[in-house]
């Protein structure tokens, strides 16, 4: 630190820094005085560093004669006539080196008097280029700092506030004026006030800059917590006299949850791969049921259990619900992830059990559909528990969210994964719902060909189902229908989605994994939920194509291939976003009833790797109507894919029909052979939709 002395004043001590300010320096500034007959009698050593004379060169010399070109003295003379009559001039003024150059000089000139009376004029001057850049600097630093989108906070040696940007003051929900002079604990209480001033002592003392320091807190912006990354820099003169800090704030609270969204979204891949591996290894019911058990738990569950109903266990058992709506099951399995009183609530595994109507394993079986309860209460306690001594063994262990899956396996349910959390506070939420859904789907396939195995040998070896997609929901502005019918014989890996994405807009998928049976429908499964997880990140088509295109090189055999269709609807602009990996092309029916047929660049199929993919714009009209497909509804062993997409087109010019008929009339006319998966999508633009406000 530079040297100090102290004065004594009226408010007490002031400090007086003995080093000079850094501007001064860079500037520079010369000062020579002219008497009353236009000779110098002062000159600077930093006159003498801009223009080459020497003080003795100088002193006493015409200034005119010495210092202006003869084309400029007149008007030189002219001015020096002004500051000598009381005048002030400013500008710039072409002034001679000792060398023979000309240099740019601004100047600062005003009147003298000594105390004869005598006049003099006071030129104060720098080099123009240098007072120009510097003007630039200051410029171009006073833009970045006030349109940076990032926070930028500028503190003096004692920690207050001396500039806040307005990027700044929007996250901080202050005004500058509110901050300046103050620290930040007096304006930010709610942050991490002891870190964040002790980051900023530390950078003070030893000049190190501290990068993307995380801090998570609430501001007087928002009452919820945000994560926010800093980073702080010692500002410095340069005579390298520490003037303050400068600390860079970015809100990364989006950033934060879009990483652990993937985070998440890789882990619940992870267990869908993990469940290709781990669930069918035999044509054992007990040991694929226990399978099942065991990869739910622990990285969706603290506890599962897996019931299947009798008609699954006894070829001549029966799976409709007794006189009082109660039906028969088997216990199968049980995993838990430690000890616990819980274990005692299910019932005893290999056991035949009847439960009740108002157990919630009868009712997902008998409603074919997941039951989530995010927080479970005495009252689903009593509906989840065998009886009361199982009832009290849940309230001991913690139970405090619970979801049953239905086993769903060729349209007919056989039974139910039951997921229960004891510790931890997170409950179930609708991400852990499709995970489950997704897992009871896949288990419940080993658990059918387990079943079917002996009587049906030949078709239960070849036959795999893919998981089916759910009735896709309805969005504002945009009417859906769709349809998937499963091949006859061998099933592959088609899938359709609807995802509701940012703004209003939807994201419509159809895919076909390149393939047949049990690992076609595990790699889809993967592929379709990193797509849900992408689109949470409301990434443009192409790019989610090229995630979907690395995933896809990564899962299974080298060869492992899919098309994929992506469009990205916004109906309330009228304008949708296409995107293909070697899919085929949509058809768009126009509000005239005119169908055709979208030429959309083809791209590669996933899983090729190192091909970008394209996005195109299309218009989408208010009632028009897009319809994605895959190829098992055009093209058969007697009929081309070209020949099929033109009775396509012909099906759909003028049809006029609402969307379920549209899907019917469609699997009618096209899908007669079923010896491919078909996956049918129709979405229409509704209106008049509410414009943009």
């Amino acid at each position: 630190m530079p040297e100090e002395e102290t004065r004594s004043g009226s408010g007490g001590q002031d400090r007086i820094t003995a080093a000079p300010g850094g501007l001064l320096d860079v500037l520079r500034v010369a000062a020579l005085v002219l008497g009353s007959d236009g000779r110098i009698v002062l000159w600077s050593p930093e006159a003498e560093s801009l223009l080459g004379f020497s003080a003795a060169e100088a002193l006493g010399q015409d200034a005119g004669a010495l210092l202006v070109d003869p084309d400029h003295r007149s008007l030189a003379h002219e001015l020096f006539d002004r500051v000598r009559t009381g005048d002030r001039w400013a500008g710039v003024f072409p002034v001679r080196h000792k060398d023979g150059s000309t240099r740019r000089v601004e100047f600062r000139t005003m009147q003298l008097r000594d105390a004869r009376g005598d006049v003099h004029a006071l030129g104060l001057g720098t080099d123009a280029d240098t007072v120009r850049n510097v003007e630039r600097d200051l410029a171009l630093s006073h833009i970045l700092v006030s349109q940076s989108p990032v926070g930028i906070a500028v503190f003096d040696t004692d920690l207050r506030w001396v500039r806040v940007n307005p990027s700044l003051e929007r996250i901080n929900g202050v005004p500058e004026a509110a901050v300046l002079g103050r620290r930040v604990g007096e304006v930010l209480p709610a942050l991490d006030v002891e870190a964040i001033e002790s980051r900023m002592r530390r950078v003070l003392v030893t000049g190190e800059p501290l990068l993307d320091q995380q801090t998570v807190g609430r501001t007087a912006a928002d009452s919820e917590e945000h994560a926010y990354s800093e980073s702080y820099h010692r500002i410095e003169d340069a005579n390298g006299r520490v003037l303050g800090l400068a600390m860079a704030i970015l809100d990364i609270s989006e950033r934060q949850r879009a990483t652990a969204e993937v985070a998440k979204a890789r882990e619940r891949l992870a267990v869908i791969a993990d469940a290709g591996v781990r669930i069918g290894t035999t044509l054992d019911l007990r040991r694929t049921a226990q399978e099942l058990a065991d990869v739910a738990v622990p990285e969706l569950a603290d506890l599962a259990a897996v019931d299947v109903l009798d008609s699954v266990v006894n070829p001549g058992g029966t799976a409709a619900p007794r006189t009082d709506g109660s039906l028969d099951f088997w216990a199968l399995a049980l995993k838990a992830n430690r000890p616990t009183d819980a274990i005692e609530a299910p019932d005893p595994v290999g056991e035949p059990a009847q439960y009740g109507p108002s157990r919630l394993v009868t009712r997902c079986v008998r409603e074919a559909r997941p039951i989530l309860l995010e927080r479970v209460d005495d009252a689903a306690i009593r509906s989840i528990a065998r009886n009361e001594a199982a009832a009290r063994a849940l309230r001991r262990s913690g139970v405090h969210s619970c979801l049953v899956a239905p086993l769903m396996a060729r349209g007919e349910v056989l039974g139910t994964l039951s997921l229960y959390r004891t510790t931890g506070p997170r409950p179930f939420d609708d991400q852990d719902l499709t995970l489950a859904t997704e897992l009871a789907a896949r288990a419940a396939i080993c658990i059918d060909n387990a079943r079917l195995y002996g009587r049906e040998r030949d078709i239960a070896l070849t036959l795999q189902r893919s998981l089916l997609s759910q009735e896709p929901p309805q969005h504002g502005g945009l009417e859906v229908a769709s349809r998937y019918v499963p091949a006859i014989s061998e099933v592959g890996g088609d899938w359709f989605d609807v995802l509701p994405l940012k703004d209003g807009k939807v994201g419509l998928v159809v895919g076909d994994v390149m393939g047949k049976g049990v690992h076609a429908a595990a790699i889809m499964g993967q592929l379709r939920t990193a797509t849900r997880a992408l689109a949470r990140l409301d990434l443009p088509p192409a790019e989610l194509l090229h995630h979907l295109d690395g995933l896809a090189t990564s899962l299974g055999d080298s060869d492992t291939l899919a098309t994929c269709l992506y469009v990205v609807c916004d109906p309330r602009r009228g304008r949708c976003e296409l995107s293909r990996a070697g899919h085929l092309p949509p058809v768009m029916v126009d509000p005239r009833g005119r169908a055709e047929l979208l030429d959309v660049a083809g791209g590669v199929p996933l899983g090729v790797g190192g091909v970008p993919f394209t996005v195109e714009e299309r218009e989408l009209a208010e009632g028009a109507l897009l319809v994605l497909f895959t190829d098992g509804l055009v093209e058969s062993r007697g009929t081309p894919v070209a020949a099929g997409l033109q009775r396509l087109l012909g099906l759909l010019d003028d049809a006029g029909l609402p969307l379920e008929e549209t899907c019917d009339m469609l699997l009618g006319a096209l899908d007669r052979e079923r010896n491919d998966d078909v996956a049918l999508l129709l979405a229409r633009r509704a209106g008049p939709y509410p414009p943009l406000t």
